[in-house]
């Protein structure tokens, strides 16, 4: 796999040099926030990368570009209106100043240790399904696309669905002034407490479905990726640290918690009966 880890150096070098050029223009604003927009247009930028350098050719490879643009630019768009009409993120605002404090650094050193050069490899990683998959499916392109193939296609654009309509059903509800304080439970939010994120995992499952497809080198070289990011949305920094905020902010919170599933869609359970 030699011109593979030539393809990743490259990929790598051109991430880097993306992400160095963000910290420069938020070290203007002082504001790294819209990191997160980057971190789903930076894969569609990995995702072209090697497609440039390994060829267009196979239909693998172009439903593997198709489902990564799709996904990324959508969730970069979110992430980026967020940003605009919200302001600055409260946790990266803590973090560069914990950093700060502790270490004494300036926030600009702070912002590029603590936040975009360590955004870079966890992006890379993540991203190594769609990477690989289509370097191996453009210098090896199928006659067809197979059974697995298009079953990651179907996951992916289920996963998109439910991310999409989850986070147009939060919006929805922030936007409305009685909503304050509340907790959503209706919806996709009925069935799960973080649907955009179960859709975020089930789509990055999907792509690495259909790389899978390539072979037994490439599905075991780049799972890391789905399973890195499903520890990150449900253990790390998803899941997890939403929660806690969530249970100081929302007085519902608990119980909304007690009868909704934390990340896979299934039925609410019963509300508790008093005694």
């Amino acid at each position: 796999m030699s011109d593979a880890a030539v393809l990743l150096a490259i990929n790598f070098a051109v991430l880097v040099g993306a992400i160095l050029l963000l910290w420069r223009a938020s070290v203007a604003i002082r504001d790294v926030s819209f990191i997160d927009a980057f971190w789903a247009l930076g894969m569609v930028l990995l995702a072209w990368a090697a497609a440039t350098q390994a060829g267009f050719d196979g239909l693998r490879t172009q439903l593997i570009l198709v489902l990564v643009t799709i996904w990324g630019l959508r969730l970069a768009a979110h992430l980026f209106l967020r940003w605009r009409a919200q302001g600055e993120d409260p946790r990266y605002a803590k973090i560069i100043a914990r950093t700060m404090e502790t270490k004494g650094w300036s926030w600009s050193r702070t912002a590029l240790v603590s936040v975009f050069l360590t955004q870079a490899p966890l992006l890379f990683i993540t991203c190594l399904p769609a990477q690989l998959g289509i370097w191996a499916s453009a210098t090896h392109p199928p006659a067809v696309v197979g059974l697995l193939a298009k079953f990651g296609m179907f996951a992916a654009l289920i996963g998109i669905a439910f991310e999409t309509v989850g986070d147009l059903q939060l919006n929805g509800f922030r936007n409305d002034p009685a909503n304050k304080g509340k907790v959503l439970d209706t919806g996709l939010w009925r069935y799960t407490r973080h649907p955009n994120y179960f859709g975020d995992a089930l789509a990055w499952w999907g792509i690495w479905l259909v790389a899978a497809e390539a072979g037994w080198a490439i599905a075991l070289a780049s799972v890391i990726g789905p399973i890195f990011l499903t520890f990150t949305l449900v253990k790390w920094s998803g899941k997890a640290l939403l929660e806690k905020g969530l249970h100081k902010t929302r007085p519902g919170y608990a119980d909304y918690v007690r009868r909704t599933s934390g990340f896979i869609p299934w039925p609410p359970k019963a509300p508790a009966t008093k005694a």
